[in-house]
């Protein structure tokens, strides 16, 4: 239904009326993850948000009808009553992101940040739900069977069995912090694949020096914790550690400070007061969730800045009635 609306938008020439009526002014922050084509992968397919032509298209659209901003320009942005503002973040560290999008960003002449998840790019170690997907696909077996965190037995969708490792990183979301490791370890047991720890000779992360260009030619990074826990999940103590290590990991390699945080899954239930503490204790200023939304003009809540998911049916038309309309389509 969003679709056809938003196509109706397009068509009928409302969405000029509205751009040029002023329907809004504030910040509208796109998530990306990865670039590139799921289809040729065997880990997570759910975190590609579009192939590099896409990118490039929808890059291209938001600049016409927003001005893109770097993060130095967030409260600047968000303070102007009458500007409309788009920012570009990426997620996690994956390779793609300089590999394929980076050079995207360059050639438009365009800022984005890059929220980087420490542990992965220092220890090149597969993401839980990365290994959740790939012992899924890479089991001999037809279904999991009945354990004590699925009570009945998970048939596996063939070929992709795409609804069963959404069925397996939910579950995950939703553990104790103490409870994922021997979720995996179950997992990696029933489906009979065992564990992909390491990237090995594949390559899945940035590496620091990669960082060190994209910084350099004028990229900024923010945040995304050591392991990516769901940082709600865990205890006090647990929660400074990964925020807070993260933080002086990033400055040692970047020699420039850290100020933003994006929180890993950064649905409402995925931070609370207490991360909140933690960020401000370390010297964080500003924060990104993850559950849709834009951030209006005189948003004051610096350590909640909503950010829209990109995934590959996110079509040009909702783009632009994404521009038009953020009330609704954000």
């Amino acid at each position: 239904k969003m679709n056809l609306l938003a196509r109706a938008l397009r068509y009928s020439g409302a969405n000029r009326l509205l751009h040029a009526a002023g329907s809004w002014s504030g910040l509208i922050v796109l998530n990306y993850h990865r670039i590139g084509d799921p289809a040729n992968t065997r880990l997570d397919r759910g975190v590609f948000s579009a192939t590099e032509a896409d990118f490039d298209a929808q890059l291209n659209h938001l600049g016409q009808h927003c001005e893109i901003i770097g993060l130095g320009d967030l409260e600047r942005a968000l303070m102007d009553a009458r500007g409309r503002y788009a920012r570009i973040t990426f997620d996690d560290g994956y390779w793609d992101n300089y590999e394929l999008a980076f050079p995207i960003l360059l050639s438009r002449r365009l800022p984005a940040v890059f929220c980087v998840t420490t542990g992965f790019l220092d220890h090149q170690l597969v993401a839980w739900w990365d290994e959740i997907a790939w012992m899924v696909r890479n089991s001999p077996r037809q279904a999991l069977p009945p354990t004590r965190w699925t009570p009945s037995p998970l048939e596996f969708d063939e070929p992709s069995r795409e609804t069963a490792v959404q069925t397996l990183l939910g579950l995950f979301k939703q553990l104790p912090g103490d409870e994922t490791g021997p979720f995996l370890e179950a997992i990696a047991e029933e489906t009979g694949s065992g564990r992909h720890t390491t990237t090995g000779n594949d390559p899945v992360w940035m590496t620091w020096e990669m960082l060190r260009e994209m910084s350099s030619a004028g990229m900024s990074f923010a945040g995304h914790t050591v392991t990516h826990p769901v940082l709600s999940r865990m205890t006090p103590d647990q929660q400074w550690d990964e925020v807070s290590t993260c933080k002086v990991r990033l400055e040692h390699e970047l020699g420039a400070p850290i100020e933003a945080f994006s929180y890993p899954v950064g649905a409402p239930d995925c931070f609370n007061d207490v991360t909140r503490a933690c960020l401000e204790r370390a010297g964080y200023r500003w924060a990104f969730s993850f559950s849709g939304g834009y951030a209006p003009a005189g948003h004051s809540d610096l350590f909640d800045i909503p950010r829209i998911a990109v995934h590959p049916e996110l079509t040009l038309d909702r783009i632009e009635a994404l521009v038009t309309l953020p009330q609704l389509f954000a």
